[in-house]
């Protein structure tokens, strides 16, 4: 086994882990490598054709191979290594590395380790719903890597399960490339995806979304799926009784939701927030393991990939800091709590208080709230929202916090 020793090790080469490879290089990091289990750099972006990305970023709509290439090109211009088509096979809490490629097998030790995973979609075993096994149920990811990377169409009537962003691009692309997307069904109340995709993507081509619908059973006697049944579901997601009806179709998407890639973290001995499901982090996005970092959807699933590199950028520089010496391991710090309407927040604690910004998303959809940051009674930061909504992520400045005065953080709405 061949052994090495480096400063730095980001693990993934999507979009967060390119953005932590330059920051941290930036910051004066010059021993970094970049190991990506694809045989290019870019992740999920390599098959985003639509535009979008980098209205945040670089005030400019790109497709997701042109924001990626902006940061790629950033990575080369730097000389940053890189091992691709290469797959970790364990990391210690002591930020030991196993890796694979090719049956070249070798053990790194690092300095620090940026976690950037990024995550995967819930699949139909996920859900348990009833019917046959039939072909034609895919993710809607899997289906957007055949139709844009491998020209294949997988099917020419659709239904989609799940109102999730990617499932709203494809019912898209599936149109302009001839198919006839029956409807959309999303289980909640609401819409999952980002609003300017209902619009774009649902709106404009005349493609129906049921909400508080779900899909009951699938029928495929013959191998291939012939068409679902859907019904309308009440409050606690139970299938209405007499609201049951059949919808043909030769091919299911589901797009109902996406799961940190976590397994690393878990192995390293990382502490796993309950509701992200990614780590728990301090605001220089360090888990409470020293020395390991994490950013991205690994961390936390989001709904743009600009604040994906932004995070990352963060979590970037703050690993060449700690692998320099310049940075110590996390404290406990103080606690940022999710109050009322709040799902989650992140980062989960507060060990630096340098230039804290604060990560969270909404439990239900509302207007004309308040959106408030206390220290118990006392108010430290508010600011009016006209639309908050679980799809969209909101962020809230604080810039520097004295940790001798502040004993919590909750973040709320009202």
């Amino acid at each position: 086994m061949i052994l090495e020793k480096h400063d730095l090790v980001i693990i993934g080469g999507g979009p967060a882990g390119l953005a932590a490879a330059v920051a941290a290089k930036e910051a004066g990091c010059d021993d970094i490598v970049i190991i990506e289990r694809d045989r290019i750099l870019g992740g999920i972006l390599n098959q985003c054709i639509h535009d979008g990305f980098g209205l945040h970023a670089f005030k400019e709509a790109l497709s997701g191979p042109e924001y990626a290439d902006r940061f790629i090109k950033k990575v080369q211009a730097l000389d940053i290594a890189v091992m691709e088509k290469t797959i970790v096979l364990d990391l210690s809490g002591d930020k030991i590395l196993r890796t694979s490629r090719e049956g070249e097998m070798k053990e790194i030790e690092a300095k620090a380790v940026v976690l950037a995973m990024g995550c995967r979609e819930r699949t139909r075993g996920a859900l348990s719903i009833p019917g046959h096994r039939p072909s034609g149920v895919y993710t809607a990811g899997a289906v957007q890597n055949l139709v844009n990377l491998e020209n294949i169409m997988p099917g020419r009537r659709v239904v989609i399960l799940g109102s999730g962003d990617i499932g709203l691009i494809m019912a898209r692309r599936m149109t302009l490339e001839g198919a006839k997307v029956e409807a959309v069904f999303e289980v909640l109340p609401y819409s999952s995806g980002l609003q300017r995709n209902i619009r774009q993507c649902l709106d404009d081509y005349g493609i129906p979304l049921h909400l508080a619908t779900t899909v009951i059973d699938i029928n495929g006697p013959k191998g291939r799926i012939e068409g679902v049944t859907v019904a309308k579901v009440d409050e606690k997601r139970r299938p209405i009784k007499g609201t049951e009806r059949y919808v043909p179709c030769d091919t299911l998407l589901l797009s109902v939701g996406l799961i940190p890639e976590n397994e690393l973290t878990r192995e390293a001995g990382v502490t796993i927030d309950d509701v992200t499901q990614g780590a728990s982090v301090d605001d220089c996005c360090m888990t409470k393991t020293p020395g390991i970092f994490a950013c991205g959807n690994v961390l936390h699933v989001h709904d743009l990939v600009d604040f994906v590199s932004m995070e990352a950028a963060r979590a970037g520089k703050n690993a060449a800091l700690y692998a320099a010496g310049k940075l110590g391991d996390a404290t406990e710090g103080i606690t940022v709590k999710a109050g009322d309407g709040v799902r989650y927040v992140v980062p989960q604690r507060i060990s630096h208080g340098e230039n804290v910004s604060l990560a969270f998303r909404v439990t239900s959809p509302a207007r004309d709230k308040l959106i408030e940051v206390r220290d118990g009674a006392r108010l430290l930061a508010s600011r009016k929202e006209t639309r908050l909504h679980p799809a969209e992520m909101v962020w809230v400045d604080m810039g520097k916090i004295d940790l001798k005065e502040v004993e919590s953080l909750e973040v709320r709405v009202k």
